[in-house]
């Protein structure tokens, strides 16, 4: 990837839409702080906003969004539907774009394949799965309130049962799933890239106190650059060919992880980050009502 300018770069949905391939995450980030998060990453040059109806944020985002005086159509706006929620997903949509404050989401993701009770969260439906709300979501796209269908939490065994439906008509344009050097999932960026289902990595720093910011390797890497572990870390994701979504509430912190303009990373480099051989997840689904991984996607 020859670059001068990769915090303008984007990548192409299967919908022809453009992706910019920094985002900012929201996930975790406290209350009163998500705000100032976005207004200050939009005004050090993002233009890709992430966030979900679980995270319990979308007001604030939206805030940091007006705040910001960047015109919405500029800005690529994600958000999710909650688990408790498959079974209307019409009124979550609606819900989610009032409290964001927008008339329209740039993507909108399934987040997690478990259609859970919402009068239970230890309960799935039993008469209600993942492909019924597939299946109710492609309507949504009618409303002309949603630009890209896509999921999130997606392995190659659920991807193979959702595309092999006959319900499902639309082919997710993008898979949100964890990617960093712990859990890069080569068999599933693959899967997904073979289905033209663009992957967004989320975690890509390996979240708060990563054991990747004391990787021998990529402090290395990292040194010899001049750069710090976090930019490496994000252009590795970016060089492999998904979007990432570096989360911070610090305004330096936004900054610096969008400064990876002029500088690259060598095959030799690429190379030692791939062989680390370390394998962590910092989302699993121990809390869910029912598994969604399998361990078939390294």
């Amino acid at each position: 990837m020859a670059q001068t300018k990769i915090t303008s770069k984007t990548f192409k949905l299967n919908t022809g839409a453009e992706i910019p391939a920094i985002g900012l995450g929201t996930w975790q980030s406290k209350p009163g702080e998500v705000g100032r998060a976005v207004e200050a990453a939009l005004r050090a040059g993002y233009r890709h906003i992430d966030t979900a109806f679980a995270y319990g944020n979308e007001k604030e985002v939206g805030e940091g969004i007006r705040a910001s005086g960047v015109p919405r159509e500029e800005i690529f706006l994600t958000t999710k539907l909650d688990n408790p929620w498959h079974k209307r997903a019409p009124e979550a949509l609606k819900r989610s774009l009032e409290n964001l404050g927008v008339d329209y989401l740039d993507l909108y993701l399934m987040h997690w394949p478990s259609s859970t009770d919402p009068d239970d969260p230890k309960k799935h439906y039993p008469d209600w799965d993942f492909v019924d709300t597939w299946r109710e979501m492609q309507k949504l796209m009618e409303t002309g309130k949603i630009r890209n269908l896509g999921v999130s939490n997606f392995g190659i065994k659920n991807l193979e049962r959702l595309l092999n439906d006959p319900s499902c008509k639309i082919v997710p344009a993008v898979n949100q799933i964890e990617l960093h050097p712990g859990n890069p999932s080569p068999k599933l960026v693959a899967y997904c890239a073979e289905k033209g289902i663009h992957c967004t990595g989320y975690s890509p720093l390996g979240s708060s106190d990563s054991p990747l910011y004391k990787n021998e390797t990529i402090a290395a890497i990292a040194q010899a650059k001049n750069r710090t572990v976090q930019q490496v870390l994000l252009l590795w994701g970016l060089k492999k060919g998904w979007s990432v979504l570096p989360k911070s509430v610090n305004p330096d912190r936004i900054k610096a992880n969008f400064d990876l303009d002029g500088w690259d990373l060598t095959d030799e480099e690429m190379a030692k980050i791939d062989a680390i051989p370390d394998r962590f997840k910092v989302c699993g689904d121990a809390w869910l009502p029912i598994k969604v991984f399998f361990g078939d996607d390294e």
